[in-house]
């Protein structure tokens, strides 16, 4: 009788997926067929984008960017996408934001295959970390949906709006809603991100229009993280325009470099951990090691925690101070409480840090992930001081920072050092500083509130840029 009963539930379930597999078939089908079969598409529109990871306060939403003309290509057949933007600020520039720009800030965007790439001038410049990603997006617009949910076995069940459509592409997991009207009104995924882990992609579509008997949505929102990071009012859409794209021999060669720490010793004890595009401060203790800033990621960290360890053999990393939220400055913090390092943060960055690390790290497994530890912090409101064995190291919140409202800098009294973050990015040859004026609004207001505590640098030890004199500072600032 068991045996009898366990044929008849496998059978059953064997048949719910066959049907499943069916029920996708045919309203994927039926979608197609109300939304117009295409090869390719091209789409523009105007509307925002906004920067993630660059709240001015933790848990609010991504400070976004005037767009002011967009257009997007794609080849479904070549799994081929371009996307030409131009952005502005706003007027007033919001608070928060990543990497101040003036004027118009142009890109142009592509993939094709296994590989991306950006086009800003006659020379491409290779983005291998951005594949994976670009290609995604091409499947979470909505004939690109249909297309690869086709092509992937999609399975289907009924939803709270409609038909859930599901299917798995690489690593990634896709659903797709497809409404009474054989529209697809949604899709959502999940991406790795080093500090809120698998993070939701959520991407509506609505207002849908004809377009020549091809129907696509007039308003288009991608939220991550919770909030938009995209938005687009669809202007004009054309079908079947094709994209042939060729691949730059500099593109096809193009390879992730290895994570690169090159020291600089700025006094006894003291290091500068450059040797990328973010930078960190070792500071030596008699007993212990301080490190000032966990940027990127996990390998960056584990990177420059090696190179500590060289420079200072024996000593562990007793501390790890967090200058801000912003996540290109956050993104390996976790890795040092998995070191076993106490954060010391400003105190509106602890809620906000324990919320988000529990969240699921399944696309990217890091250290602490594997092996769990409630993390140790500091909270910092206005200033906080480390001193032991004759060594002092000063942190203080800067006050009227429209960059992030954390935002914290340290000082070393002794050897006059003033380490700094996004406020005054000192320039190099490879990453000229910004330009206009929100980074005189940004680097004055820093000058202020070292002359406000009486402060008394000769060195600024940046987290982007290289060491330079503080008066290099004081002359971004107009003051000298």
């Amino acid at each position: 009788m068991r045996k009898k009963l366990w044929v008849a539930l496998t059978a059953l379930v064997l048949w719910a997926g066959v049907a499943s597999g069916q029920d996708a078939k045919t309203v994927l089908q039926a979608a197609s067929k109300a939304m117009g079969d295409v090869k390719s598409i091209q789409y523009l529109g105007t509307g925002h984008l906004d920067q993630l990871g660059q709240a001015f306060s933790p848990g609010t939403a991504w400070p976004e960017t005037n767009v002011t003309s967009y257009t997007k290509t794609i080849d479904y057949a070549s799994r081929s996408a371009k996307e030409e933007l131009t952005r502005v600020e706003p007027t007033p520039p919001v608070k928060g934001g990543g990497r101040p720009f003036a004027g118009e800030d142009k890109q142009v965007n592509l993939v094709s295959g296994q590989f991306a790439w950006d086009q800003p001038g006659s020379a491409p410049v290779p983005q291998v970390a951005a594949a994976s990603e670009r290609q995604l997006q091409i499947w979470l617009t909505p004939h690109g949906f249909l297309k690869a949910a086709m092509e992937n076995n999609a399975a289907a069940k009924k939803g709270a709006a409609g038909t859930v459509v599901s299917f798995t592409t690489g690593k990634f997991k896709v659903n797709g809603t497809i409404d009474a009207q054989n529209l697809v009104a949604k899709t959502e995924t999940w991406l790795p991100n080093p500090v809120l882990g698998d993070t939701l992609v959520e991407t509506t579509f609505s207002g849908y229009e004809d377009y020549n008997g091809v129907k696509f949505p007039s308003t288009i929102v991608q939220k991550q993280g919770g909030f938009p990071v995209f938005d687009l009012k669809v202007t004009s859409v054309k079908a079947n325009t094709g994209l042939s794209l060729s691949v730059p021999d500099a593109v096809k060669t193009a390879t992730i470099p290895p994570v690169k720490v090159v020291s600089q010793k700025v006094a006894d004890g003291t290091w500068f951990l450059a040797g990328g595009s973010h930078n960190s401060i070792l500071v030596e203790y008699p007993n212990y090691l301080v490190m000032i800033e966990a940027p990127l990621n996990e390998a960056r960290s584990l990177a420059v925690i090696e190179e500590a360890k060289k420079l200072a053999p024996n000593k562990p990393i007793k501390y790890l101070i967090n200058t801000h939220n912003h996540f290109d400055h956050a993104g390996g913090v976790r890795t040092y409480v998995a070191e076993g390092a106490t954060i010391v943060t400003n105190e509106i960055n602890v809620p906000f840090y324990e919320k988000v690390w529990n969240a699921p790290r399944m696309l990217d497994p890091d250290m602490l992930s594997k092996d769990p530890k409630k993390p140790a912090f500091v909270p910092v409101k206005e200033k906080y001081v480390l001193e032991d064995g004759g060594r002092s190291l000063e942190i203080y919140h800067i006050d009227g920072d429209t960059h992030n409202a954390g935002l914290m800098m340290v000082y070393l009294p002794k050897e006059k050092i003033l380490v700094e973050a996004d406020d005054f990015t000192p320039n190099t040859p490879t990453v000229p500083a910004p330009s206009g004026t929100r980074p005189r609004i940004f680097c004055s207001n820093l000058y202020k509130q070292v002359q406000r505590l009486k402060l008394d640098p000769t060195t600024v030890a940046p987290l982007h840029g290289i060491v330079v004199p503080f008066s290099d500072l004081k002359k971004e600032a107009g003051v000298a």
